[in-house]
């Protein structure tokens, strides 16, 4: 690990030793960042990109269309490869920003027995060395406007310099910012780093007692230190350890007013409090430890004289970065490197390192990801904050952090059991504050409303990959900045994330418009369109399979999906609406004796564009997949869809008859009968999985086939019960368990108990999915029935999307049509 922005260490023991103060010379200034490849414009500019654009814009150009189109290809070619291999080599080490206000502080820890001397000279010299021109410290010389987070670096490096009487000439250039810009810190509605209240006026106070003259009228100070003095009043009361934890961590700021050996309860093994260097080193500037000391040695010396805001901060930063790799659909390119850092975080979980349990953001992100990678961990190490009583006993929960409710809030939805109480009550707690955030002016506008928004609206097990991947690349924030005690810039480029990302999506939605105009011609070349019965649905049903199975080489998998999933519509339309019973018998027949037929045995032209389009769909599908797999496919192609027709079959002789079955014989036909099955075995086998002969009789296959088919049986009758009783159909699952309930059951009460039904069937998909032991059905397979699963809460979680064309007219569009906007700040 290092610090981004690292001076090489300087003499400044030798210039202590017996040099005067001097003025010193600042440092040379740093370029500004330039704009992510491949985005431009300045602050709020709205960029739209075309795919080839983007393509061109990746490579740093500004370019007419057609010629971006020309030289797409080769940049895509070169400039992918920097961006991987920039991209692999960040995940590789992680890299921290400095922090002048950290150092400042470590900087004014005496050399213990001997008052005069910095116990660390070095950060001194830090300091002499990175003054920027205008006077002040901070991370980014380059910020136009100052702000309370440099105002607070520039005072306590101010303070550092003038406790060890050197470097006149900066200190009063930094005084002279602090007085131009002093009205910032009197802003109630400026943005301020964690503590500014109490930490800025306690360094002025420092500042007048240690003699220096800070160009401000004195009552705006007496203004701040009263408001100071009233936030600690008003919270004299609060003996909670949320209270303690937080005056520990401003321990620089609340000084003598602190009981250090009780402070001290909060050190860590590594001699730390809260891994913070401020926090430490203003306790041991009052209170020597040797284990604090160690801890500050070891930073100074890693970092060559500065330190960060935070350390260690390892597991967090690199579980960040494979979060965001994931978030943006860009993981599957870095698979190695992402397992090497899964690997080393479940060890860490394993030996319940601190670094991952005492912060609860890395706990939640770190369970959340290990899960859903196929690691085994435990909702027993978030115990701690099952209550929301829990979270408020932490620092996090005092500080009110909306990061840390949020990462709560997506993990608890990771359950692969009805039982697991602990992340059923983090889910309630943190849903309730969620709500409570989002209803407050405190975030109003924030980057992070939106994804708390989105959030709640839609858990993970209910979105689509590409539609999320969109959200994240749009909302991405390329400064990704954290404000802490002080400014925490990025630990990796997140340029190179966002410019890789927006070229995948580019492409890949080049490659989807193509598909979807094969698949429109598909339909008009088979004649289904001049089916009068059917939905036409064909632009859906792509979606799931785009949105899902989305990597380029994953094409013919796509469209066979699609295909799928628009002929079991077609046919299911034929057995439950547009076709007489002659038809549907016709259509069984053929496919039981699955050979080309002569003209004299269609029962209708109806029934010769169906089986045809079918007959021809599976056949080319089974020789595709055949010959991937090495042994003959086709057959269980052919024998699941014959499972599903006849299963529809059973449906409508009910419905003709007006039969009543039992809800558990109407189960065992409707989770085939929606026809999922048919859907997933026609990507099952082309996904580049080698898979053995006979995998579909396997009693896992049946139980994932089962436990999906559950879910999209039970969501498809939870949203369509009213439209099908109007339409006269009594076969429902909701209904049905009303009717059995002999009338004391109310039809909420119904919907009620189908949701128990669906969310169990869901997790327990969920934890074969994610499971650990290694099965003859390879995860990658497995995952196709979790897809499908996430496709159908989609369409069906909160209404009927499949049967209502406004619900997904914006999925489409974001995931296919529709060139990425993404807004710069």
């Amino acid at each position: 690990m290092m610090l981004l922005g690292s001076p090489s260490s300087g003499g400044y023991g030798g210039k202590f030793a017996g040099a005067s103060p001097a003025g010193g010379t600042t440092a040379k200034q740093p370029s500004s960042r330039a704009p992510p490849p491949g985005i431009t414009g300045g602050r709020n500019d709205l960029r739209i990109l075309s795919p080839a654009a983007a393509a061109a814009a990746v490579g740093g150009l500004e370019m007419k269309k057609p010629e971006a189109e020309g030289i797409a290809e080769s940049l895509q070619a070169t400039h992918r490869k920097e961006l991987e291999a920039s991209i692999r080599k960040q995940l590789q080490g992680v890299e921290l920003s400095p922090s002048p206000y950290d150092t400042a502080w470590v900087a004014m820890v005496p050399l213990r027995g001997s008052s005069h001397n910095p116990s660390f000279p070095q950060c001194v010299d830090w300091i002499l060395e990175n003054q920027w021109d205008d006077g002040s410290w901070s991370i980014d010389g380059s910020i136009s406007t100052a702000n309370k987070d440099v105002l607070s670096s520039t005072l306590a490096c101010v303070l550092a310099l003038n406790k060890w009487n050197v470097g006149r000439e900066h200190i009063r250039r930094g005084l002279s910012f602090i007085g131009r810009n002093f009205s910032i810190a009197m802003d109630d509605q400026a943005v301020a780093p964690i503590g500014f209240g109490i930490t800025f006026p306690a360094m002025l106070t420092l500042a007048n007692g240690s003699g220096l003259e800070v160009p401000v009228r004195q009552n705006d100070i007496d203004s701040l230190n009263h408001l100071r003095e009233m936030k600690i009043q008003r919270e004299a009361g609060n003996h909670s350890r949320g209270r303690k934890a937080y005056m520990a961590y401003l321990a620089e700021g609340f000084g003598n007013l602190l009981e250090w050996d009780k402070i001290m309860m909060f050190q860590r093994k590594n001699g730390s409090l809260f891994n913070c260097p401020s926090s430490t080193a203003g306790a041991l500037a009052n209170y020597h430890d040797d284990k604090a000391l160690q801890y500050l040695q070891s930073l100074v010396n890693k970092f060559d004289g500065v330190v960060p805001t935070l350390y260690p901060l390892n597991i967090y930063c690199q579980l960040s970065m494979v979060d965001a790799l994931e978030n943006m659909g860009i993981s599957q390119y870095f698979a190695s490197e992402i397992k090497s850092i899964l690997d080393m975080t479940y060890s860490s979980w394993l030996g319940r390192d601190e670094e991952i349990m005492l912060d609860v953001t890395t706990c939640a992100m770190a369970f959340r990801l290990l899960r859903m990678n196929g690691y085994d961990v435990s909702s027993d190490e978030l115990s701690h904050v099952a209550e929301a009583s829990g979270f408020r006993d932490s620092l996090q929960g005092y500080l009110n952090d909306r990061k840390s409710v949020l990462e709560l809030y997506k993990t608890s939805k990771h359950s692969i059991s009805e039982n697991d109480l602990i992340l059923n009550s983090i889910g309630s707690w943190s849903g309730s504050l969620l709500k409570e955030m989002l209803c407050s002016d405190g975030i109003q506008g924030t980057p992070g409303r939106e994804e708390m928004e989105f959030a709640l609206r839609y858990p993970f097990y209910s979105t689509l990959e590409r539609l999320v991947h969109r959200k994240n690349i749009v909302l991405f924030d390329a400064k990704c900045s954290q404000m802490l005690k002080t400014e925490c810039k990025p630990v990796h480029d997140n340029q190179d994330f966002l410019a890789l990302a927006v070229d995948d999506f580019c492409i890949s939605q080049s490659n989807y418009q193509n598909e979807l105009n094969y698949l429109e011609s598909w339909v008009k070349d088979n004649r289904l369109d001049q089916l009068h019965f059917a939905r036409q649905k064909i632009t859906y049903c792509y979606l799931s399979g785009a949105a899902t199975t989305f990597r380029p080489e994953m094409g013919y998998a796509r469209t066979s999906w699609a295909r799928t999933a628009w002929l079991t519509a077609v046919i299911d339309d034929l057995f439950d609406v547009g076709g007489l019973e002659q038809e549907q018998e016709n259509l069984l027949a053929l496919m039981e004796k699955w050979e080309e037929p002569g003209e004299d045995e269609y029962y209708s032209e109806d029934v010769k564009i169906v089986f045809q389009a079918l007959y021809n769909t599976v056949n080319e599908i089974g020789a595709k997949a055949s010959a991937l797999q090495g042994h003959d496919v086709t057959k269980y192609l052919v024998d699941v869809w014959l499972h599903v027709v006849r299963c529809m079959k059973v449906e409508a002789e009910w419905q003709r008859s007006q039969h009543l079955p039992t809800f558990e014989e109407y189960m065992e036909s409707g989770m085939v009968s929606l026809g999922q099955g048919c859907t997933v075995m026609s990507a099952l086998f082309l996904i580049g999985e080698k898979l053995p002969e006979g995998i579909v009789e396997l009693e896992e296959y049946d139980e994932l086939f089962r436990l999906m088919g559950t879910c999209g049986r039970l969501l498809n009758d939870i949203r369509g019960i009213e439209r099908e009783e109007s339409d006269g159909k009594m076969t429902n699952g909701v209904s049905l368990l009303v009717h059995a309930s002999g009338g004391s059951m109310s039809v909420d009460e119904a919907k009620t108990e189908v949701m128990k039904r669906i969310d169990a069937s869901r997790r327990k998909l969920l934890s074969l999915v994610v499971s650990e032991q290694e099965g003859p059905i390879p995860r990658p397979c497995k995952q196709l029935f979790w897809k499908m699963c996430k496709i159908l809460h989609l369409f069906y979680y909160q209404t009927d999307g499949f049967s209502s064309p406004k619900e997904m007219v914006s999925a489409v569009d974001a995931v296919i049509k529709e060139p990425l906007q993404l807004r710069l700040l």
